[in-house]
C-alpha cells in the first residue's frame, strides 16, 4: 500500500531545510515526511523519528535504511520527545514536524480497529501495549461518560442519542457493529458528507490514545529542543488539535501573557516563537482529489526566536 504524506511540499518549504540540518519527525507513520526531509538535508543531515506504533518503526527502518547512520528511530509517543532526543544525541535541532493524522497503514489493518469500513476488533491503540482499548469504553463506560467522549472529542452533536444506542446494543465486538449501531441511531447518511460514525470513531481514538494531552505535553518540549531559527511544523486534522496548536503558538509569540485587565506586566514571559503561517495552510483541490484524507488537514509553522539574556 502506498502511503501519501499530507501537505508534503508545503511542510518542506515551511521548514526551510538546509543541508546537514538536524531534524525530528515526531510522528513517523509511513515515513514519507521523514524520507523527504533526509533527501533535502543531505549529505550529512540527521533525523530522529518517533512513533508509538511499533509497526511504524519497522516500516520506517525499511524505508529509510538507505540513509544509514543519518537516521535514529525510537518507539515512543511524541510526548517523550525530550527524553528520546537526549538519548539519541539530538541536543538542538533545526526542524521538527508533527503530522497528527492516522497513516494509511493503520486504517487498512483491520486488526487495529481504526476503520469502520472493515470489520476488526474495537482496539484503536497506537501503541498495542497501552492498557485502554475502544472496546472498554464502548462496552464498560457509563452512558454519560461515553456520551461525553463522543461530544467533547468527536464533536458529535447527537452524542447522547448515540450513547444510548450503544449501551442498548452492548456488547459490541467489532468496528462494523459499532458503525451500524451509530448509523441506525442517527438515521443513516442522507444529506451528510461523511459517514455518521466518523466523529464517533475519532472521539474514541483520541480518548484511547490520550492524544490532546500528548499534544499539550510535546509543544513546550519542541520549543526547548529547537535551535534559534529552527522551525516547528504541525499538521492537524481536528479542530481541537488545531486550537491547541494555534493558541500555544500565539502565546509563545508574545512577550506578555498577563490578563488584559492588569495595568502592568507581572508574568515575566518572553516570546520564544515567531509565527510563520498567520493562517493555516490547507491542501489544494488537486491534493484533496488525489488523497481525500487530506481534506481536513491544517498546517501551522513557527520559528524559534533567539534566546535573550
Amino acid at each position: 500500500m502506498a502511503h501519501v504524506p499530507v501537505l508534503l511540499a508545503q511542510a518542506l518549504a515551511g521548514l526551510a531545510l538546509t543541508p546537514n540540518a538536524a531534524c525530528v519527525d515526531g510522528t513517523l507513520g509511513g515515513a514519507g515526511h521523514a524520507e523527504a526531509i533526509l533527501e533535502r538535508t543531505g549529505p550529512a543531515g540527521r533525523l530522529l523519528g518517533l512513533d508509538a506504533d511499533p509497526a511504524a518503526i519497522q516500516r520506517g527502518q525499511a524505508r529509510l535504511a538507505r540513509f544509514g547512520e543519518r537516521v535514529a528511530l525510537a518507539q515512543t509517543s511524541f510526548r517523550g520527545l525530550a527524553a528520546a532526543a537526549a538519548e539519541h544525541g539530538f541536543t538542538q535541532v533545526n526542524a521538527i514536524i508533527l503530522d497528527l493524522g492516522l497513516s494509511s497503514f493503520q486504517l487498512a489493518e483491520a486488526e487495529r480497529g481504526f476503520s469502520f469500513q472493515i470489520a476488526g476488533p474495537l482496539d484503536m491503540r497506537m501503541d498495542p501495549a497501552s492498557p485502554l482499548t475502544a472496546a472498554e469504553i464502548v462496552n464498560e463506560w457509563p452512558q454519560d461518560a461515553l456520551a461525553d467522549v463522543i461530544y467533547r472529542l468527536g464533536e458529535e452533536p447527537r452524542s447522547r442519542r448515540i450513547a444510548r444506542a450503544i449501551v442498548a446494543g452492548r456488547p459490541l465486538r467489532t468496528t462494523v457493529e459499532l458503525a451500524e449501531v451509530v448509523s441506525r441511531a442517527v438515521g443513516g447518511q442522507r444529506g451528510e458528507r461523511i459517514h455518521p460514525a466518523t466523529r464517533v470513531f475519532m472521539g474514541l481514538r483520541i480518548q484511547v490514545n490520550d492524544e490532546l494531552a500528548a499534544l499539550e505535553a510535546v509543544l513546550p518540549q519542541a520549543v526547548q529542543l529547537l535551535a534559534p531559527k529552527g522551525r516547528l511544523a504541525i499538521i492537524t486534522f481536528h479542530s481541537l488539535e488545531d486550537r491547541i496548536v494555534k493558541q500555544f503558538m500565539q502565546r509563545e509569540a508574545r512577550d506578555c501573557v498577563c490578563p488584559t485587565d492588569l495595568p502592568l506586566c507581572r508574568c515575566g514571559h518572553t516570546a520564544t516563537l515567531k509565527i510563520i503561517t498567520r493562517k493555516p495552510v490547507q491542501p489544494e483541490l488537486a491534493e484533496i482529489a488525489g488523497n481525500p484524507r487530506s481534506r481536513s488537514a491544517k498546517l501551522r509553522i513557527a520559528e524559534r526566536l533567539k534566546v535573550r539574556g
